[in-house]
C-alpha cells in the first residue's frame, strides 16, 4: 500500500497538470473508461525499486487513431524519449520536430488560462508536443487514442525523473507519505464512495438512451373592450366586451422524450394537457388569440402533441419524418426571436409568419439541406393528422390519405451570409377542402374563410423574412406573406391574403436571460375578393409589448399586453386589448 501511495505522490503534480492541459478539450464520452492503445508495460515502477535500479524505458505506443488523419506527435517509438526532450542531429536542430518552448505552439495565447499549465508541461516536463503543423488545437475535442499518446509522454518522462532522484529527495518522499496517510486514505474513501453512487445511479437511470424534459405554462389573461369585433361589412355586434368576459386562468404541461439511438438522430415524443381558451369567443376576432391556447379532450387529460424522427442527411442536413401533429416551425428556420409559445410571443399571431402554420398538426416528411456554411433548402409536405389516417373515401370526398385530401407542400430557401443576419424566402402550396381555418385562423374572418364555410380552395403562399441582431443587446426582425387564393369549385373565385409584421426584440434587458419585444404588425387580410361583402375594407393592426423576466435558469415570468386597432379589419370595430401574465417552468 506505501509504494502505492508512494506512486501517487509522485504521479500527482504531472498527472494533475497533463489532465488540465489536454482533458479541458476532451467531451465526457471521448475520454471516459479506460484509456484505450496505452500499453500496461509502460506503468512508472514502485520507488522502492527505483532506488535500486534506474528507470525502465517503457514499451512505445502503437495504437494509432483510425478517424484521425493527422495525429499529434505525441511520441516517438525509435527514439524512446519524451517529445519535450531536446534530441538535435548535427546541426542542432530537431530531427523530429519536437516542441522545447510553448512559445513554438502557434496557437498558444499566453493569455488563455491553462497557459501556465501547458508551458509547464511542454518546458518542465516535457510531456506535450504539437501537431505537425506547429499547432497545439486546444479547442477542439481530444480523442482517446491521442490523451493515450500523451499520457504515455508524461509516464515516459516522469520514469527518467524519478531514476535521478537522489536519496535525501526519496527520503523526503517517504516522509511526505506517512505524514498525509490519514488524508490520503480518507480521499480513497470518498472515491470509493462516489464509485458506488455512480454505479447504483448507473443502475437506476431512466433510460440510456432517452432525455426527459418538460414544460408548465400557468397563465392568466383578460381581454377587455367596447363591443365585440364584427367581420368587415358587417352591422356592429351591440354587445359589450365586458358583459361576457372575466380573467381567466389557464394552464399548459408539456412532457418531451427525446430518443437517440445512434447520436446525430432524435426520436421526439411530447404528451400535452392544457386548457387555455381561445379568447376570440369573448372578443369576436381570432387575432385576439394567445401563443399557447387550446384545451385537451376531456379536460386535463394528456395527448399525443409531437411524434417524429429526425435523421441526418448527409454532413449537413436532416430529414424529419413526422407521424402526427408536427408544424413546419418545428423543423425549418422561422427567422423570429419570438417563435417558442412558451418563451417568445404571447399572442399567436406576434410569433411568426402565419404561411408557416399551414399543414399545421400534421403528418409527412421535411427535408433541410446545407449547402455550404451559409444557405439551407428546405422542402416539406404535410398533411393533417386526421386526414393522413383516412383510408375510406366516400363518392364526391376529397379529404383522405396522403394524397387525396387536405395538404401543405412547402420550399424554402434560407441565407445566412453573417452571424448577424439571415434571409428566408418560402412557397406554400396548399389545398384546404372544408374553405375554413386558411393560415390557422390568426387574421380576420374574411381571411380566414375567403369564399364562405364549405368552399374548397387552393392557395400559393409566398413569404420573404429576415432576422439582424444589431449588437447582442438589440434584435431587429420581420416578415411578410402574401396568398393567392382561389376557390376549388365552378365559381373560379379568387381573393388576394396579405399579412406582415416588424419585431424589435432587447435580450438580456437587465439581467441575462431576460427579454423585452415590441411588435407591430397587421394580422391576415384580405386585400381583394371576387366576392365583394368578403372583401376586408378597413386594416387592422397588432401591437405588442412584453417583458421576459428571469427568475432563474427554470422560472420565467411574462407579462405583456396586445392592442388590436380596427379588429377584423373594420374600422367600426372598437380596439380589443389583451393582457396576459405567463409563468413558464422547464426541467
Amino acid at each position: 500500500m506505501s509504494k502505492i501511495l508512494w506512486q501517487a505522490l509522485m504521479l500527482g503534480p504531472v498527472v494533475l497538470g497533463a489532465s488540465l492541459a489536454i482533458a479541458t478539450t476532451a467531451s465526457a464520452n471521448e475520454i471516459q473508461g479506460t484509456v484505450a492503445g496505452l500499453d500496461p508495460s509502460s506503468a512508472v515502477q514502485p520507488v522502492a525499486n527505483l532506488e535500486a535500479s534506474p528507470a525502465v524505458p517503457a514499451a512505445p505506443v502503437t495504437a494509432q487513431s483510425p478517424a484521425a488523419p493527422q495525429a499529434p506527435q505525441m511520441v516517438d517509438p525509435q527514439l524512446q524519449q519524451a517529445p519535450g526532450s531536446q534530441i538535435p542531429d548535427a546541426t542542432g536542430n530537431d530531427p523530429a520536430g519536437r516542441v522545447n518552448s510553448v512559445s513554438q505552439l502557434t496557437d498558444v495565447d499566453p493569455g488563455t488560462w491553462a497557459f501556465q499549465s501547458l508551458q509547464s508541461l511542454v518546458e518542465r516536463y516535457g510531456c506535450i508536443a504539437g501537431y505537425p503543423d506547429g499547432t497545439f488545437r486546444g479547442n477542439r475535442s481530444l480523442t482517446r487514442y491521442e490523451f493515450a499518446a500523451g499520457m504515455y509522454a508524461c509516464l515516459n518522462s516522469l520514469q527518467e525523473r524519478i531514476g535521478q532522484l537522489s536519496p535525501e529527495e526519496l527520503a523526503t518522499i517517504k516522509r511526505l507519505q506517512e505524514e498525509f496517510a490519514a488524508e490520503l486514505a480518507t480521499l480513497r474513501g470518498r472515491v470509493d464512495q462516489l464509485e458506488a453512487r455512480t454505479d447504483e445511479l448507473d443502475a437506476n437511470q431512466f433510460s440510456t438512451t432517452t432525455k426527459l424534459s418538460g414544460e408548465a405554462i400557468f397563465a392568466t389573461a383578460y381581454a377587455f373592450g367596447d363591443e365585440r369585433a364584427v367581420r368587415s361589412g358587417a352591422a356592429p355586434s351591440g354587445v359589450d366586451i365586458e358583459d361576457n368576459s372575466n380573467p381567466i386562468f389557464g394552464y399548459r404541461a408539456r412532457l418531451n422524450f427525446d430518443t437517440s439511438f445512434f447520436g446525430k438522430d432524435r426520436l421526439r415524443v411530447r404528451l400535452q394537457g392544457r386548457d387555455i381558451p381561445n379568447l376570440g369567443t369573448v372578443t369576436g376576432t381570432n387575432m385576439s388569440r394567445l401563443a399557447f391556447d387550446g384545451t385537451t379532450t376531456p379536460q386535463n387529460n394528456l395527448e399525443l402533441d409531437d411524434l417524429y424522427y429526425r435523421v441526418p442527411l448527409g454532413a449537413n442536413g436532416n430529414v424529419y419524418i413526422a407521424a402526427t401533429n408536427v408544424e413546419y416551425n418545428d423543423a425549418v428556420e422561422v427567422f423570429s426571436p419570438l417563435e417558442s409559445s412558451g418563451r417568445g410571443a404571447l399572442s399567436r399571431f406576434g410569433r411568426f409568419n402565419p404561411i408557416y402554420r399551414q399543414g399545421g398538426d400534421g403528418t409527412g416528411l421535411i427535408a433541410n439541406i446545407g449547402l455550404g456554411e451559409k444557405v439551407t433548402v428546405s422542402a416539406g409536405y404535410l398533411v393533417p393528422t386526421t386526414v393522413a389516417a383516412d383510408a375510406l373515401q366516400e363518392p364526391g370526398d376529397n379529404n383522405s390519405g396522403l394524397i387525396g385530401g387536405e395538404y401543405a407542400a412547402t420550399a424554402q430557401i434560407a441565407f445566412e451570409p453573417t452571424d448577424k443576419a439571415s434571409f428566408g424566402l418560402t412557397y406554400v402550396r396548399s389545398y384546404l377542402p372544408t374553405g375554413t381555418g386558411f393560415l390557422s385562423s390568426v387574421g380576420s374572418a374574411n381571411a380566414n374563410s375567403p369564399f364562405g364555410a364549405g368552399v374548397p380552395i387552393t392557395a400559393n403562399s409566398f413569404g420573404a423574412q429576415a432576422n439582424f441582431r444589431l449588437n447582442p443587446k438589440v434584435n431587429l426582425s420581420g416578415w411578410a406573406g402574401y396568398s393567392l387564393v382561389n376557390a376549388a369549385n365552378a365559381t373560379d373565385d379568387n381573393a388576394d391574403v396579405l399579412n406582415y409584421a416588424v419585431t424589435l426584440a432587447f435580450p438580456d434587458l437587465g439581467k441575462e436571460g431576460n427579454l423585452a419585444a415590441i411588435v407591430v404588425g397587421q394580422p391576415p387580410k384580405a386585400i381583394s375578393n371576387t366576392i365583394a361583402n368578403r372583401e376586408d375594407e378597413g386594416t387592422s393592426y397588432h401591437i405588442e409589448g412584453l417583458y421576459r423576466f428571469q427568475v432563474n435558469d427554470n422560472i420565467s415570468i411574462t407579462p405583456g399586453l396586445f392592442v388590436l386597432l380596427n379588429p377584423e379589419h373594420n374600422g367600426a370595430n372598437d380596439p380589443v386589448f389583451t393582457g396576459t401574465i405567463r409563468t413558464t417552468f422547464t426541467f
